[in-house]
């Protein structure tokens, strides 16, 4: 599905302007995860997208009239009304607006990226809005201009996995000393992406997010996990390996053995996926960004074996 919202209004917040926008960048999330119990992958890494970001976003016609409102309001402050006006009609550097380039390109402002309005960093973008040729490169000056890595770390918030629930063998409920094979169904672990966009630009990046590792916690320390780190790398394109008749006495590639009855209860078992999180543009550009993971709790009831006397 493909998505922009293009809704503009502006305002004044301290000395900066404050416009809203659905964002210039259209996603396209037609290869993305789905399902009830899929999910935002969280990065391995101390890391999060851009919180703000410049981008075209008003002709010469449509900041006049955003400007004219803002200056015809009672908010400004004289000082602020006669900045902003030798920036944008008096020359310094811009006169009436650039209104003789009108066609010609676009004026750049902020934009807080969805879900970040109230982190601070959301604030960094407080430059006046500035104006770029069609086909020229933003200001070097200007670090938080939109690029393609930009958009792939767009992207990369919008990635959606599936949910991490494994299969296991025995089912639900299990024994005491008893291997419990645990898999996941890898028709539904391919690899997923995001594309992200900005037409105006004819700029794109799609961040792609690929299953590399199922880790296993038992939900208690009295447990043995396979492999003995609980890390189940992908082989032969599968995690772990479904139970066959005949496998009892094998140890699993992937799985776990409780050593002690859950009693009335049960273990939260976690399995939680890491995904390779990584990027290509239409500028040649691309690498690899922070992998993410994904995982869920189930329920496991771990009984005794009971021995029966004659």
């Amino acid at each position: 599905m493909t998505e922009v919202d293009t809704d503009t209004s502006a305002g004044l917040n301290g000395d900066t302007i404050s416009a809203s926008a659905g964002s210039v960048v259209v996603f396209d999330r037609s290869k993305n995860g789905v399902g009830e119990a899929s999910g935002a992958v969280t990065s391995s890494a101390s890391w999060t997208p851009p919180a703000c970001y410049y981008a075209p976003k008003y002709t010469p016609k449509e900041i006049e009239a955003q400007m004219r409102q803002v200056w015809e309001s009672s908010a400004p402050s004289p000082e602020w009304s006669l900045k902003t006006q030798n920036h944008f009609v008096n020359g310094k550097p811009y006169k009436d607006f650039n209104k003789e380039k009108e066609g010609e390109g676009y004026w750049w402002d902020a934009y807080v990226t969805e879900g970040r309005e109230a982190d601070p960093a959301a604030q960094d973008c407080d430059e006046l809005p500035f104006w770029v040729d069609e086909g020229d490169a933003p200001p070097a000056n200007v670090p938080q201009a939109i690029t393609a890595e930009t958009l792939a770390q767009l992207a990369y918030a919008e990635i959606r996995v599936p949910s991490t629930e494994v299969e296991l063998a025995p089912a639900d409920t299990t024994k005491v000393n008893l291997p419990t094979w645990a898999w996941l169904d890898t028709a539904a672990f391919k690899p997923v992406s995001v594309t992200a966009s900005v037409p105006l630009l004819g700029l794109s990046a799609t961040t792609t997010a690929e299953p590399v590792s199922l880790e296993i916690t038992p939900g208690t320390d009295d447990a043995v996990t396979y492999p003995a780190a609980g890390q189940c790398d992908i082989r032969d394109g599968r995690i772990g390996e479904p139970y066959a008749k005949g496998k009892a006495d094998e140890t699993p590639p992937c799985g776990v053995t409780y050593l002690r009855s859950s009693g009335d209860g049960s273990y939260k078992l976690q399995a939680t996926v890491t995904w390779k999180i990584s990027w290509t543009s239409t500028t040649g550009q691309g690498g690899d960004l922070p992998d993410g993971q994904f995982g869920a709790d189930q329920d496991v009831v771990v009984q005794e074996i009971q021995a029966v006397n004659r």
